[in-house]
Parts: structure tokens; C-alpha cells; sequence
């Protein structure tokens, strides 16, 4: 990217903490942080909504066009709008995991979505979190991270996380989930997970959230030092 600023691209499966990362990189970078798979969360909750089976791919194309996704900073973090109402909570529902995997491999759901990604990049200083934004959406991002972690260390975040919203979770429930979620993300036909030639692989089952930030944090500072 020629711009001064960076595109940093951070991907990986769920739960493996890219988006805690992200959302902090940005902050000591001074950039923007856009959350994709909240986005096509949004898309996901506005098709629930309608009642719209997510496999009815030409209906769910329509509603992906129509939604209005927008990220509102605030104190407590990346607030969510979808046509302007807040559903950052509500995004993050069971029923809207366990449907946003359907929804996010429908191709033009994904080409409306990413179009507009990269509107917020173009530019750089941003730092974007996702699945599938430094093979489709920035290829040539400045840096590129991919976080994985072992499953275990997964569902133990992912439990954390559905407590701290008050919500139940079975753990062997959970590792279903995320195995089900993991294979529906890299065997789809359109942008499945997999890790960029070019990305660092970042292994966080060990890390703490301080040591995560840092390294790219630094791996960033590195790049625009040498500019």
C-alpha cells in the first residue's frame, strides 16, 4: 500500500483472538478498527429478522444489499448499527452464530460487504479483523496476521465471553459449534479461511492479550520504520 498509514489485516478462525487484538492495535496505532465478521453478523441478524431462510441465497442477496452496517466508537468499545439501530449485543446471539457461516459463504453477500471493506481502507490506518482480508479483501495489505489457537483454549475463551453476557454454554456443545464453524469457513467456495502466503502466523494459545497486541504492535512500527 503507498499510503503513509497502514492496512493491517488480522485473520483467523473464532475465538482465536483476533478480535480482542484487533480492536486494541488499533487503539495504540491511532487507527480505525472495522470487525468484518460483525458485519456480516448484522447481515445475518437483518435476514433472521425478516424470518428469510439463510440458504434462500436470491433473498438473502437483496436484504445483504439493502442493510446499512456502521461501527459507532464509544467508551465500552465498537458499537454496532444495522439501519441505525444498536445490535452490538445482539449480534452475538447463538442463533446468529449458528447461522452467520451459511449466510457469509453466499457470494454476493460477500461482494457487497467487501466492497464497502474496502472503501474504509483505501486510504490506510486501519486495522481490519475477519476471515478472509489478506487473500480477498487487501491482498496487498502492509501487514498481515493470522491467529490461531488450539481448540481448547477456544472454547474456554468462548465460554468466558457467553458468561460475561450472561448467557449459558455447554463446553462439548461449544467445541461442536466451533468445529462445525471452523469447517464451514475454510471448505467454502467462496473466500474460505486460509492463511495468506505472506501472513505471520500467530499462535496465541499461550499469550496473553498484552503480548498479542505487542507483537504486532511492534511488527507494525517496524514496517513504517523502514519507510
Amino acid at each position: 500500500m503507498s499510503a503513509k498509514k497502514l492496512v493491517i489485516a488480522i485473520d483467523g478462525p473464532a475465538a482465536s483472538g483476533k478480535s480482542t487484538t484487533a480492536k486494541l492495535v488499533a487503539q495504540r496505532m491511532g487507527y480505525l478498527h472495522v470487525d468484518t465478521g460483525a458485519m456480516y453478523r448484522a447481515v445475518t441478524l437483518k435476514i433472521l429478522r425478516a424470518g428469510i431462510d439463510p440458504r434462500d441465497e436470491p433473498r438473502v442477496a437483496e436484504l445483504a444489499r439493502r442493510a446499512n452496517v456502521e461501527f459507532r466508537p464509544d467508551q465500552s468499545g465498537l458499537r454496532v448499527l444495522l439501519d441505525g439501530d444498536d445490535v452490538t449485543e445482539e449480534i452475538r446471539s447463538v442463533e446468529v452464530t449458528q447461522a452467520v457461516s451459511a449466510v457469509s459463504s453466499i457470494p454476493a453477500v460477500r461482494g457487497a460487504l467487501v466492497d464497502i471493506q474496502k472503501r474504509m481502507g483505501s486510504k490506510g490506518g486501519i486495522v481490519l479483523e475477519g476471515r478472509d482480508i489478506g487473500t480477498v479483501v487487501f491482498p496487498d495489505a502492509d501487514l498481515k496476521i493470522f491467529m490461531v489457537a488450539d481448540l481448547d483454549e477456544r472454547v474456554k475463551r468462548r465460554h468466558k465471553e457467553l458468561r460475561a453476557r450472561g448467557e449459558s454454554s455447554d463446553s462439548n456443545a461449544l467445541k461442536e459449534e466451533i468445529r462445525r464453524r471452523d469447517k464451514l469457513d475454510s471448505t467454502r467456495k467462496e473466500s474460505p479461511l486460509v492463511k495468506a502466503p505472506d501472513a505471520i502466523e500467530v499462535d496465541t494459545s499461550g499469550l496473553t492479550v498484552e503480548e498479542q497486541v505487542e507483537f504486532v504492535v511492534c511488527k507494525a512500527k517496524e514496517i513504517l520504520g523502514n519507510r
